[in-house]
């Protein structure tokens, strides 16, 4: 089974860099032929055709939201995960980008697609590479959940 882990995010903007962070994290522990560990600074199609040719995609991303603390790591359905990572305004949702994929016959999106998700009330746009105290708490944690969706499937090396 080939998987990738992405991790999504701006690593200049704080916060938002999460993702990032927690994929830097999981390449010191995965070392697997079939486990691919990347990351992004995009949305949309553009983030759906880094996932292409996959069995198995996990995202791992800071998620706005109004319920939960900040910090709080969460395994997300895909149809509630919603990305801002986007470089062209006129871009659609991962959502909206699988659907159209499908219905335009693309058959090599990945069967599975997880979310872990690091909940924000807000994420910040301000210019720095350091994460917060409450945000830097939660990459251990991510990186855990993350090590467990794939634990069941893939051998991992520590």
């Amino acid at each position: 089974m080939r998987t990738i882990i992405l991790g999504v995010g701006n690593q200049i903007l704080g916060d938002d860099g999460v993702g990032i962070h927690i994929a830097n994290e999981l390449k010191k522990k995965i070392n697997n032929p079939n486990i691919t560990i990347d990351d992004a600074i995009t949305g949309g199609m553009n983030l759906l055709d880094l996932l292409l040719g996959y069995d198995k995609a996990i995202i791992v991303d800071a998620v706005k939201t109004n319920e939960g603390e900040n910090g709080e790591v969460k395994r997300i359905p895909l149809g509630a995960f919603s990305t801002m990572h986007s470089c062209n305004p006129h871009d659609v949702s991962l959502i909206e980008a699988i659907e159209m994929a499908k219905k335009m016959g693309e058959d090599r999106i990945p069967k599975e697609i997880i979310i872990i998700g690091v909940l924000m009330k807000e994420i910040p746009c301000e210019f720095g590479e350091k994460l917060s105290k409450e945000i830097a708490a939660a990459v251990p944690k991510a990186v855990d959940m993350t090590l467990k969706e794939i634990k069941k499937d893939l051998k991992i090396s520590s």
